[in-house]
C-alpha cells in the first residue's frame, strides 16, 4: 500500500471519530439547550404573582431526570476523553483483525466511557430526587440553602489537592501506559476497556459534578463553565497546576459564602 494512501485512510478514520464524537456532543447541547424536555409548571404563588416551578416526583418524570443527567454528562466529558478515544484508534492497528474495525472499536471505548457515566446519573437522580423532596432545591434546580451550597463549594475546593484527584487526573492526562496494559481484543473488550478507564475519569471529576448543584442544573452557563474546567484540566499542558489554582478559589468561595451567612 503506497504511503500516501495509508496516511489518508488513518486521516479519514479520524475524520469519522471526531465526526461522530462531535455529532453526539452537540446533539446533546441541543438537547440541554431546548430544555432537556423539562416543561415547568407555572404556579399562582399568591398575590398576583406566578412562578416557573419543575413538575412534581413522578417515574415518567425521575427517568426525564435520569435522560438529562446522562445528555449531560456527554455534553461535559466526551470533550475530554476525545483524546484518548483517538488514541485507541492510533494503537488499534496490529491489534485488530481487520483496519476497518478501527473507527468501531474506538466508539465502543466511548459507549463504555458513557455507560460508567450513565450510573453515575442514575446516582445523580436519586440525590437530586432525595434533595428536592427534602426542599432544598430551588426551581432552578440549585441548593437553595447557602450554607450548605458553601459547603459543597469547600469540599469540592479541598478534593482539587487530594491525592486521589492527582492520581486520576495523571491517568486522565497520559492513558497511553493503561490502553497498551489493559487492551482487550473484541466489541466487549473495547467496552470494558472504556468502563475500566472511566474510572479516572469519576475519581477526577466528581466533586466538580457536585458543583452543578450549586450554579443550578438549568445554567447551561454553569454547566459550559465546569465542562470547559474538566477539558482543560486533562488537556493543557498545566492541567495538574489549574486543579490546584480553582481548588483554592472554590475554597476561599465557599468560605466568602460562610462568612456571609455569619
Amino acid at each position: 500500500m503506497p504511503i500516501e494512501l495509508f496516511w489518508s485512510l488513518i486521516r479519514n478514520r479520524r475524520a469519522v471519530i471526531c465526526g461522530a464524537l462531535a455529532a453526539v456532543i452537540v446533539a446533546s447541547w441541543a438537547y440541554l439547550w431546548l430544555g432537556a424536555g423539562i416543561e415547568m409548571e407555572m404556579r399562582d404563588m399568591g398575590g398576583g404573582q406566578i412562578m416557573a416551578l419543575p413538575p412534581e416526583w413522578s417515574l415518567p418524570y425521575a427517568v426525564l431526570i435520569f435522560v438529562m443527567w446522562v445528555v449531560m454528562m456527554a455534553a461535559m466529558m466526551l470533550p475530554g476523553a476525545a483524546p484518548t478515544v483517538l488514541l485507541v484508534a492510533v494503537l488499534a492497528p496490529g491489534r485488530l483483525a481487520s483496519s476497518t474495525r478501527i473507527p468501531a472499536t474506538a466508539m465502543l471505548f466511548a459507549s463504555g466511557y458513557l455507560l460508567a457515566w450513565g450510573g453515575f446519573s442514575l446516582a445523580a437522580m436519586f440525590l437530586q430526587w432525595h434533595l428536592d423532596t427534602a426542599g432544598l432545591l430551588s426551581e432552578t434546580m440549585a441548593l437553595g440553602n447557602a450554607m450548605l451550597a458553601s459547603a459543597v463549594l469547600i469540599a469540592a475546593g479541598v478534593y482539587q489537592w487530594t491525592p486521589l484527584k492527582d492520581a486520576c487526573l495523571t491517568h486522565c492526562r497520559s492513558p497511553a501506559n493503561f490502553l497498551l496494559s489493559r487492551w482487550r481484543r473484541g466489541a466487549l473488550g473495547a467496552v470494558s476497556m472504556g468502563t475500566q478507564h472511566v474510572l479516572f475519569c469519576l475519581g477526577c471529576c466528581w466533586m466538580l459534578m457536585a458543583l452543578l448543584f450549586v450554579g443550578g442544573l438549568m445554567n447551561l452557563a454553569w454547566i459550559g463553565a465546569i465542562a470547559a474546567l474538566v477539558l482543560l484540566e486533562k488537556t493543557i499542558p498545566w492541567g495538574g497546576q489549574m486543579s490546584r489554582l480553582t481548588g483554592a478559589f472554590l475554597v476561599a468561595w465557599g468560605v466568602a459564602g460562610l462568612l456571609r451567612i455569619i
